[in-house]
């Protein structure tokens, strides 16, 4: 099969994109627990991103599981593929010129350095969102670690599934030391240069 497939070449590049945009594209991969607060700070990064006139785009939970993704399970293999295809996903709005946030669990290390050969090192900013599995229980806004305690729910990261935590990321946040604004602050200040805004 592969060998019919035959690339087509396409007359406007990444670079023109990004020209046209004014600044350059690359994916902020967002990681922690359940409820750590990962999609609560990748909105108010996308928020402050979007005031600086950057093109945006947050793929998460809500809108991958509910779509290109409902086939797959929680099981290891199915969390693996569910990485994977949100790579490629986020590989395309990339090359689109977009700056990409994505907010996922993705427990893993070997997940997420796959997302990183696919959209390339430099395109890659990994942001580890970290709260212990206490604060992460304390909080428990979806009501899953109740699920998870009560045996409703198998496979959950941090109760009967690994979580493995980067070892070097880019940006750390500590969520029960730092506030919201804090950390969108950090994560704004750590991109900047990289957007090389035009």
């Amino acid at each position: 099969m592969k060998e019919n497939i035959i690339s087509y070449e396409f007359k406007i590049a990444k670079e023109e994109r990004q020209k046209r945009n004014k600044h350059n594209s690359f994916l902020l991969w967002f990681t922690g627990l359940s409820g750590s607060g990962k999609s609560t700070i990748a909105n108010a990064v996308e928020q402050e991103l979007h005031k600086m006139g950057i093109q945006t785009y947050i793929l998460d939970g809500d809108n991958i599981r509910k779509g290109l993704n409902k086939d797959l399970t929680f099981a290891p293999e199915d969390r693996t593929e569910n990485i994977r295809r949100i790579a490629e996903v986020a590989n395309l709005f990339v090359d689109a010129g977009m700056v990409v946030l994505a907010s996922f669990i993705s427990p893993y290390k070997k997940d997420r350095e796959n997302v990183k050969s696919i959209v390339k090192d430099i395109n890659f900013v990994e942001i580890f969102v970290n709260t212990d599995v206490e604060e992460c229980e304390r909080r428990d806004v979806k009501g899953l670690y109740k699920k998870a305690r009560e045996g409703k729910i198998l496979n959950m990261t941090g109760i009967s599934a690994p979580y493995e935590a980067p070892e070097n990321p880019d940006i750390e946040i500590l969520t029960t030391q730092e506030s919201i604004e804090e950390a969108m602050s950090k994560v704004i200040k750590h991109i900047k240069p990289k957007l090389q805004i035009k």
